[in-house]
């Protein structure tokens, strides 16, 4: 039988590796789960089923058609990123098992198996493949900023909201021209991260690999032709995302005006990018339910249409995205073991 100095060391081995994993998991079980009971005490779960069966299913049908259609357009945009690198197939496949992943798994590994999975499919580098995912995630970040801002002053009724709009409008513009300025001159921008981060050597060392492969993913916006065949695709894209949120919208409330669309998009971009768990659940649906609350001023119907839309991003990614796995003889629990092996390399 083992002593219980060595039983003792054991549990206090597993318990440390525990709290050291738990630092990053932990927080995001955390914000979902206050998420979640916000939801729960704000509102009316008893009145939630009479609220979605009084919706219309014609309208909701032809959502997750355009669904499909977003999805497809995306794959344009990131397949433009990777320079017609990778086949529009497996790109378009691809994309769906990284939603896929980022759903079921934890720590955003979607995007990690992404750029894994393509890699691996088209013969390219990880951090290659990486770089334009994180180009696309900037510009995403930029588009959704844009819909939240420009949609708050026409919300709360603020006078010149036409004039914020049309300042923020330019600000986004001026953020996405700076990236391709930047990729114009990656030696200039290398040199000064090297000159500001001297003073913090461990931080250079981190940050100089991540810095690099960014700067790579911005080569291919060197081409102004090609920079804005990206931006085309992105703005097509959330125009579709904006016309098939609005469409939701419509099957649900009598007579909503398009800048709930608006708003809603916005905020749920931003509360999907909250720490949470796996897919959103929580700040996802807490983010959305309660901005369109705010508009609507109905909380069951706007959880309703919160539930269904967040249904309808597991419906599509998780049908695709499954065929994709299947067809590779891949799983969730295997592109996870290859992620962490990754990492751990």
């Amino acid at each position: 039988m083992p002593s219980y100095p060595a039983t003792a060391f054991v549990v206090g081995m597993i318990m440390s590796n525990f709290w050291k994993s738990a630092k990053r998991w932990l927080p995001g079980v955390v914000i979902s789960l206050v998420a979640i009971i916000f939801i729960i005490y704000k509102f009316d779960l008893r009145s939630l089923v009479k609220a979605i069966r009084s919706a219309n299913y014609w309208i909701l049908l032809l959502c997750l058609g355009i669904s499909v259609v977003w999805l497809a357009v995306r794959a344009l945009a990131w397949r433009t990123l990777l320079r017609g690198k990778a086949s529009y197939r497996d790109v378009f496949l691809t994309l769906s098992e990284g939603y896929l992943l980022n759903n079921f798994l934890p720590f955003r590994l979607g995007e990690l198996g992404r750029a894994f999975l393509l890699g691996r499919k088209a013969n390219l580098g990880f951090m290659e493949v990486l770089s334009t995912i994180i180009i696309e995630r900037t510009l995403d970040v930029a588009f959704s900023a844009a819909i939240l801002l420009s949609a708050v002053p026409f919300v709360v009724g603020a006078a010149g909201a036409g004039k914020i709009a049309a300042l923020m409008g330019v600000l986004v513009l001026a953020g996405l021209l700076t990236l391709f300025v930047l990729a114009r001159n990656r030696e200039w921008a290398m040199h000064r991260f090297e000159r500001l981060s001297a003073r913090w050597p461990a931080f250079q060392a981190r940050g100089r690999g991540f810095i690099s492969s960014f700067l790579t993913g911005l080569e291919g916006l060197t081409n102004g032709g090609l920079f804005i065949r990206v931006l085309f695709w992105m703005i097509i894209d959330w125009a579709i995302a904006i016309l098939q949120f609005y469409l939701l919208l419509v099957a649900f409330f009598p007579h909503p005006q398009p800048v709930w669309a608006l708003f809603g998009l916005g905020a749920a971009a931003f509360g999907n990018a909250v720490p949470s768990l796996p897919g959103g659940i929580g700040t996802y649906d807490a983010a959305l339910a309660g901005a369109l609350t705010i508009v609507s001023g109905d909380p069951t119907t706007s959880l309703a249409a919160t539930l269904v839309a967040h249904i309808f991003n597991y419906i599509i990614t998780g049908i695709i995205g499954a065929y994709a796995l299947a067809t590779e003889g891949e799983t969730l629990m295997g592109v996870y073991h290859q992620l962490r092996h990754q990492q751990n390399k």
